[in-house]
């Protein structure tokens, strides 16, 4: 079995030059001070925009303790009353507690304009005072600030705030929400949805961003300074933060191999290649400063993703990895996802969840269920599944789903439509599409969620886009091991393993004992270290520092980087790499 000591679960850019970065509020709010300052007697107004979830109590603190005669205003006093805004989210919120739409309202949307007019017209009248307006939509309030501080956070930290009851969603006093997935759910559909359009128009205008992920240890550098870190990371690969939650299902395997705390029961997923969710973490002369890893996307897209990706996907990233742990666990949810018809037709998307399931490991056993039986009868099947869900007789999975033998390095592709999950004992290298959680639940093993709760079943989604059409030979065919070799070479070979002709991100496995030449080929490449305990990643040209992968990291190759060289740096027999990448000609 590999070591993985050296799995690096904080991986971090190294920002060349000398900016600064500022760590407390102390420190902060005296450059925030100095900033101000310099711009004489008309810098007045000072904006700290937040992103939804930043706690607005501990930046109201910090500013007014050092500001002590400025006037502080907060957004949600120019916004609509919280009813009215529940009532205009609605729309997309709906009553499901899972499936929403992705709201097409933008910030200005939230804000009562005779509120906004009065603000104004006082703040003119008073040039003498020191106004900070703070909160989300802040340079909304006031265009054109003195001075623009943004607060930004990740995702993941966001989320946990959420099941801690410590943050509402936007414009609305809900933290106390019983249910902290109903919360989740609007942050996904609604509120990351507005406050990333707003956000995508103010990135060239900071002065200063603040990290805001760590509570009571914010870092500040200045909005040049963050703008040419995203310059440099979009030169080099890269690595974003993993992030790993437990579940129902959750196994052992991360825990002992990559040295997790022991406080959790299990961890069941990594987001290690999910940048809406994931952190980048940014090193400026040994400070660290974390901040959303979807910002690369926005700020250069076409540099990250390629041309063809971008015109294609526009500014979202579509190659998703994460592992999935069941290793003393339990089986994942028997499940479907929607094809791009459905999926477009009822939410509003343009792709689907297409997939497959890597396995990094596997145990003596181990089975991947995936496609139906020959003899499937597809009445009983949803018959079945109806009672299961309604308290009847447990579901025989086996009598309706191929069950097929799993082991170390299988390759099990996923489109949309197919019925699969993984079973218990593996380790599952998920490579997927990214469109949010439009995952349809058949059957979750008649198990409770991690809340205590039973976890949602979609058998009415389901049974509108499952495939009855994909049965035992038609999947053995066309969906388990399709593995083709490409080229090969002195100590290299290439092959082909994936995903189906339906699905758009394409996939090559290189097997290696000495150095293998990469090319983007004007896409972005999504990696993971799948055999072997450590390679090198080297520039030809010496375009970027070589940058250290160690068994099952997962990293990013910008499609601007062009040619590059992977190695082996280890002490293993031998090496392989899995490449996803989105197929261009598709």
């Amino acid at each position: 079995m590999q070591s993985t000591e050296r799995y690096d679960l904080k991986p971090a850019v190294r920002v060349n030059g000398e900016h600064v970065a500022h760590t407390g509020w102390k420190a902060i709010c005296e450059s925030i001070q100095a900033s101000l300052e310099s711009n004489g007697p008309n810098g007045h107004v000072l904006a700290v925009d937040c992103y939804p979830g930043v706690l607005i109590s501990e930046l109201s603190d910090a500013l007014t303790a050092h500001f002590p005669s400025a006037r502080l205003t907060f957004t949600e006093t120019l916004m609509h009353a919280p009813d009215k805004i529940r009532e205009m989210v609605h729309p997309d919120v709906t009553d499901d507690r899972i499936f929403g739409f992705m709201t097409r309202l933008d910030i200005d949307a939230y804000f009562d304009t005779k509120k906004l007019k009065d603000f104004q017209e006082f703040i003119s009248t008073t040039p003498q005072q020191l106004h900070i307006i703070l909160g989300p939509g802040a340079s909304f309030a006031f265009p054109g600030p003195h001075l623009l501080v943004y607060a930004d956070m990740a995702r993941w930290e966001i989320q946990l705030r959420m099941r801690k009851h410590l943050v509402s969603n936007l414009g609305v006093d809900n933290k106390d929400e019983p249910d902290w997935m109903r919360q989740y759910k609007q942050g996904l559909f609604v509120d990351w949805r507005v406050a990333d359009r707003w956000k995508k128009k103010l990135m060239h205008k900071w002065d200063f961003v603040l990290d805001t992920n760590a509570t009571g240890h914010p870092v500040m550098v200045t909005g040049h300074a963050i703008r040419d870190a995203f310059r440099q990371t979009l030169k080099r690969p890269f690595a974003v933060v993993p992030f790993f939650d437990p579940g129902p299902w959750g196994g052992q395997w991360m825990r002992e191999k990559f040295g997790l705390p022991k406080e959790a029961p299990n961890y069941a997923w990594c987001f290690n290649c999910v940048p809406e969710e994931n952190s980048l973490l940014l090193d400026f002369n040994g400070v660290i400063f974390e901040t959303p890893s979807v910002n690369l996307v926005y700020i250069a897209p076409e540099r990250l993703l390629g041309e063809a990706v971008f015109g294609r996907f526009g500014d979202e990233f579509p190659i998703r990895f994460d592992l999935l742990d069941t290793m003393g666990g339990g089986h994942l949810s028997l499940q479907v996802h929607p094809d791009t018809a459905y999926i477009r037709e009822k939410f509003g998307l343009a792709y689907t969840q297409d997939e497959s399931y890597y396995m990094l490991d596997a145990a003596p056993g181990a089975q991947v269920y995936l496609g139906l039986r020959e003899d499937i009868d597809p009445e009983a099947m949803l018959s079945e599944l109806e009672q299961a869900a309604t308290g009847g007789p447990a579901f025989d999975a086996d009598k309706h789903v191929n069950a097929w033998a799993a082991k170390k390095h299988d390759h099990f592709l996923i489109p949309g439509g197919t019925v699969h999950c993984s079973g218990k004992d593996s380790m599952v290298l998920e490579i997927s599409a990214t469109p949010f959680i439009y995952t349809f639940k058949l059957w979750d093993w008649g198990r409770l969620g991690m809340d205590g709760k039973p976890r949602p079943i979609n058998i009415g989604h389901g049974r509108n886009v499952i495939r009855w059409d994909r049965k035992t030979e038609w999947t053995e065919r066309n969906l388990v091991n399709q593995v083709m070799v490409i080229a090969e070479g002195d100590g290299w070979k290439e092959e082909r393993t994936g995903l189906h002709e339906t699905e758009f991100i394409e996939t090559r496995r290189h097997w290696f004992t000495k150095s293998v030449v990469h090319h983007t080929d004007g896409s972005v490449n999504v990696l993971c270290l799948v055999e072997g305990d450590a390679v090198l990643v080297e520039s030809p040209f010496a375009a970027f520092e070589p940058f250290e992968v160690h068994y099952a990291e997962v990293f990013i190759v910008p499609a601007q980087v062009g040619t590059y060289i992977i190695r082996p740096a280890g002490q293993a027999d031998k090496y392989a790499t899995m490449k996803a990448f989105v197929r261009t000609n598709a």
